[in-house]
């Protein structure tokens, strides 16, 4: 088990519905490592319900994990870098319209907001990619933030490439040891598995 003893972690969860069991047994993971986390959800992650699960349910299970209230808002998620709430972001799953946005500093939901907020202080923010257009239109804005300092993703591998070949997803496993490279400044490998 990594030793993440009060490490803060902004823990935020965008739209990619079908991969929101992996990331909640991920913020559980991180929980029982010691981290803190500060959980975060975009409008759609928090507010659409699907035939994963219904926003209500996935909204508590979160904060639940967490012991704390999810910040659903730009206002609410505008402090966390001013106010120091936070060691590394973690986007857990980041969908590739977050990551485009992200990498064309586009700030309009509570997750953007929250990662330029934490940002301010040159602090680290890991990426786990889920995206069924990785590899076609959004695969530019990915590979700018690969070049961008302080942003780590969380290693990738094709989920299907037969019927999905553009398509992309982190090995949501390795969360937790992305998640402490970062924190040393180093990009776990390798990224792409």
């Amino acid at each position: 088990m990594i030793d993440l003893q009060g490490v803060r972690i902004g823990f935020a969860m965008t739209g990619s519905f079908c991969t929101f069991q992996h990331a909640f047994a991920q913020a559980e993971y991180l929980v029982s490592c010691g981290a803190v986390l500060l959980p975060i959800m975009s409008y759609h992650a928090a507010q659409i319900s699907t035939r994963f699960g219904d926003a209500k349910d996935q909204l508590a299970r979160l904060e639940q994990i967490a012991g704390r209230k999810v910040i659903c808002t730009i206002e609410d998620a505008e402090p966390i870098g001013p106010m120091q709430l936070t060691d590394v972001m973690a986007v857990v799953p980041c969908t590739s319209n977050t990551a485009s946005k992200l990498a064309l500093s586009i700030t309009d939901t509570p997750v953007t907001m929250a990662v330029k907020s934490h940002l301010r202080s040159g602090k680290p923010v890991v990426l786990a990619i889920a995206s069924n257009d990785a590899l076609a239109g959004s695969a530019k804005h990915m590979g700018m933030l690969a070049n961008l300092k302080n942003y780590y993703f969380v290693p990738l591998r094709q989920d299907d490439a037969d019927k999905k070949p553009t398509s992309l997803v982190a090995d949501f496993e390795r969360t937790a040891d992305t998640i402490a490279a970062a924190l040393e400044g180093r990009q776990y490998q390798p990224v792409i598995a």
